[in-house]
């Protein structure tokens, strides 16, 4: 893992690893994992998958009966996006 100043120092040299090496970059700040540089076609797919998890819950959320409050469905996503950045992509938490 590589520390942010590192980064700050190197920036160029850390994009060309990172945007046509396909490198995944962590970043570290006081030792703790802080921020990731990753490619534009990582960052799409992270959003797409996202946007599908998202779509899976609203589909879902459709099919249930009675209404459910906005702030709970804004919860339930919240949660299930939590689960699939911690690497959980099997939706059951």
């Amino acid at each position: 893992m590589d520390s942010i100043v590192a980064f700050r120092n190197n920036l160029s040299d850390y994009l060309s690893r990172v945007a046509y090496g396909g490198e995944r970059i962590p970043l570290a700040r006081k030792g703790k994992p802080t921020a990731a540089l990753v490619s534009i076609d990582d960052l799409r797919t992270l959003d797409a998958l996202e946007d599908a998890a998202d779509l899976k819950a609203a589909l879902k959320a459709r099919k249930e009966k009675g209404e459910i409050p906005w702030e709970t469905v804004k919860a339930r996503l919240k949660a299930k996006r939590r689960h699939v950045q911690a690497g959980d992509t099997t939706g059951k938490h």
